[in-house]
């Protein structure tokens, strides 16, 4: 599962090398790339969990291990909460969710909804598509961002009816960035399955500080920090290292 404002081309390098061993499935939020667009619900961490429950109903999948990133590893902990039947592993990727233990770290989220603020009411270009990736990748990585990325990304933010649910997408970000982070805080000490946090050494925002913070909340958690230099998005920066851990973990439970 995918960051906020992101779609499934965030896990375009892992769908086919993982898929040789498992059935993968990634697949776009409410909202976001190309699923619906809808201006008459909160895009709350509710309306997600209860998209992937619905989504894992019509797929005929009775349980499963979950993966998100970002966003995407909020909504695996809230959905390893309230349907712990449902889940075997969860992987936290970089996840949101946890609480900020740095000034770095609250200075990244300032910097992410300004940069999400100065956009609001403005039609996308390649130029502002890019920056707000920049932010998502490491910049010794920033080669990866061509122009086949960017301009997939650009046809779904410039689409009228993203337009549309796009502030209410990203309001959360702006309630967080003004501290109003208890509705989105996931209760970690609540995940009962076996819980991977997945980090990397400059993820912004929760650094590595915050995942080790983390870590002991989790009953049944490990940590394993990425040794490739990468930023919010492992999976896409460094996706061998990325798709070899997971792998791993998911058959043996070792990183």
């Amino acid at each position: 599962m995918h960051g906020i404002g992101g779609h499934i081309e965030a896990y375009s390098k892992n769908v086919v090398p993982l898929g040789k061993h498992y059935h993968v499935v990634a697949f776009d939020f409410v909202g976001h790339g190309l699923s619906e667009k809808k201006t008459d619900i909160d895009y709350t961490p509710h309306v997600y969990v209860e998209q992937l429950l619905e989504l894992m109903d019509a797929l005929g999948i009775e349980k499963a291990h979950i993966s998100g990133e970002s966003l995407g590893g909020m909504i695996a902990g809230f959905f390893a909460i309230k349907y712990p039947h449902r889940i075997n592993k969860a992987i936290l990727n970089t996840t949101g969710g946890i609480p900020i233990v740095t000034e770095k770290g609250r200075q990244d989220l300032k910097n992410l909804a300004e940069l999400s603020a100065r956009n609001f009411g403005k039609l996308p270009t390649p130029e502002s598509v890019h920056s707000r990736m920049q932010w998502l990748i490491y910049e010794g990585n920033w080669n990866l961002l061509t122009d086949e990325l960017i301009d997939s990304r650009l046809a779904l933010y410039i689409n009228p009816d993203f337009q549309k649910v796009a502030p209410l997408v990203f309001s959360r970000l702006a309630k967080a960035a003004s501290g109003d982070t208890t509705p989105d805080m996931v209760e970690l000490e609540k995940i009962k399955c076996d819980t991977l946090l997945f980090w990397t050494l400059h993820n912004p925002i929760h650094d590595v500080a915050a995942a080790k913070s983390a870590l002991p909340r989790l009953p049944r958690g490990k940590l394993y920090v990425m040794k490739a230099e990468a930023a919010h998005w492992p999976q896409y920066e460094a996706p061998q290292e990325f798709n070899d851990v997971v792998h791993r973990y998911l058959q043996t439970g070792e990183v």
